[in-house]
């Protein structure tokens, strides 16, 4: 941490969204990456870049998955692709309150 906080005095945000997990979050609880960001962070430690982007890869894909979720929307798809091939086959009749076909509530 620099002795004169110039990027707060200028009003600029440089470098905080690197570790944004680490941010003071609203009510004082931890994020929910806050782990996996904590772990990547503590494997590079002291290793340097090129050697840290080497030996912490598992960890900072792990922290990148918590982050964007691009495998979950992938697998999700995947699910939703197969499900609608199933429909068009015969194989596959959703309930009728995920086809909007439910009876209208009093």
């Amino acid at each position: 941490m620099p002795f004169w906080g110039l990027q707060k005095q200028l009003g600029i945000d440089v470098d905080s969204f690197l570790l944004r997990q680490s941010m003071p979050q609203p009510h004082g609880l931890a994020a929910v990456c806050h782990a996996f960001e904590r772990e990547w962070v503590e494997c590079g430690h002291g290793l340097g870049q090129t050697r840290a982007r080497r030996e912490c890869q598992l960890e900072y894909e792990d922290f990148m998955e918590c982050m964007q979720r691009t495998k979950l929307t992938q697998r999700l798809r995947l699910i939703l692709e197969q499900r609608d091939r199933m429909i068009k086959q015969g194989k596959y009749t959703p309930p009728e309150h995920h086809m909007g076909k439910e009876e209208p509530r009093p």
